[in-house]
């Protein structure tokens, strides 16, 4: 997968960060995968639980080094670091979003009338992606927002901060091997086009990482049903569990997304 250069060996020899004008916290250096160690780290997480602000302070990591912030559940059983599999990741810059969601949609074959349920108000065919809406903020500071209601509100088990070597926000999951969605796609870069697409439309963050758990940050939320109706056909195809093992219909998924300035995915 093209990347830029990984500043994180540097933190091999100055695990404070101050060569790359941060000061981190202590952490640890992740190279482990499911095939061995990689040629390099994937990530650096801190060794402590992160504070509300963790994540906004280090945003400028993105300017300095290229680094992402993103929180990582580092829960005892199933860590957000368990399984990452970088080589399965290809580039999400190599992907069209459209090609890939319509892809996803799959009732071309077989729609019966449960599925009409599901997915009305459309049908067997893939209604398109949703418009694009103006920012009614800057994606930094609600990601930093979602951030901290995250960790305070404790909705991540054991959160830790972390960095991790990414051309964009969109593109964190791939770059560090993630593969929480794998019962669903196994190139998490194919997905993470779409996050490239929501980056460019919606203004989201990747804010959190559990083991199949995805937490976005949203700068432009769906304002009216026509438009909440018009994401959630994109989320369906994006992680069918959100709808078929939550509220059932895209319709009521829709009325859930109006004004929503977090999105959650779940993979089973």
């Amino acid at each position: 997968m093209a990347t830029l250069p990984n500043q994180l060996p540097k933190l091999a020899q100055d695990p404070t960060g101050r060569c790359l004008g941060l000061d981190l916290p202590p952490g640890s250096l992740v190279d482990a995968t499911c095939d061995g160690p990689w040629h390099a780290p994937l990530l650096w997480h801190a060794d402590g639980p992160a504070a509300p602000d963790a994540w906004e302070r280090l945003l400028p990591a993105r300017m300095s080094a290229g680094l992402h912030p993103v929180l990582l559940s580092m829960a005892p059983v199933m860590p957000a670091t368990r399984e990452l599999s970088p080589g399965m990741m290809s580039y999400p810059g190599d992907h069209d979003a459209e090609d890939v969601l319509a892809g996803f949609w799959g009732f071309e074959e077989d729609f019966d009338t449960r599925d009409a349920e599901m997915v009305a108000p459309f049908g067997r065919e893939w209604p398109g992606l949703a418009p694009a809406r103006e920012f009614e903020a800057d994606p930094d500071v609600r990601a930093a927002e979602v951030a901290a209601s995250v960790i305070g509100a404790g909705r991540l088990e054991d959160p830790r901060v972390a960095l991790v070597p990414a051309r964009r926000s969109a593109d964190v999951p791939a770059a560090m091997g993630w593969a929480g969605p794998l019962n669903h796609e196994n190139d998490v870069g194919r997905l993470c086009a779409v996050l490239r697409s929501w980056e460019d439309r919606f203004g989201v963050r990747v804010v959190a990482l559990a083991f199949d758990v995805l937490v976005l940050s949203v700068a432009a939320p769906p304002a009216d049903l026509a438009e909440a109706e018009a994401t959630a056909a994109e989320h369906l195809a994006f992680c069918p569990d959100n709808i078929t093992q939550g509220s059932g219909s895209l319709h009521t998924y829709a009325k859930s997304l109006l004004g929503e300035v977090c999105w959650t995915f779940w993979w089973d």
